[in-house]
């Protein structure tokens, strides 16, 4: 006789799952704000038109919140917990796409969550 298998549901497997960047390690959510997943970078470089030039204006580096603002003046408050408030100081041009959630500073890119 066999004995049975004890299945875990994806709820409580769910519940006690946090994200690493919490602790200080990388990122290991692509929820928005964490890490930037491979499918996300190429559909946001598959619609260049959409990607709009900013000027960081504001950084908060303890919470990981930017605040940035577009070149025809729309201001957009960002949060990344992957370092990106610590890529860009105060002055920084930056590219946002704010349709897929995607922030470029220089060559890198963050997925940052739209607050």
């Amino acid at each position: 006789m066999s004995t049975p298998l004890n299945h875990l549901s994806p709820l409580p497997v769910r519940e006690r799952s946090a994200c690493m960047c919490r602790h200080g390690f990388a990122c290991s959510s692509f929820e928005a704000g964490h890490a930037l997943h491979l499918i996300q970078a190429r559909i946001a470089s598959a619609t260049p038109a959409e990607w709009d030039d900013a000027i960081v204006e504001h950084v908060d580096t303890t919470t990981g919140d930017l605040v940035v603002r577009t070149l025809d003046g729309t201001a957009h408050t960002l949060w990344n917990g992957g370092g990106a408030a610590l890529e860009a100081p105060a002055g920084t041009p930056v590219a946002l796409h704010v349709r897929y959630g995607v922030l470029a500073i220089g060559r890198t890119q963050f997925n940052v969550a739209l607050v």
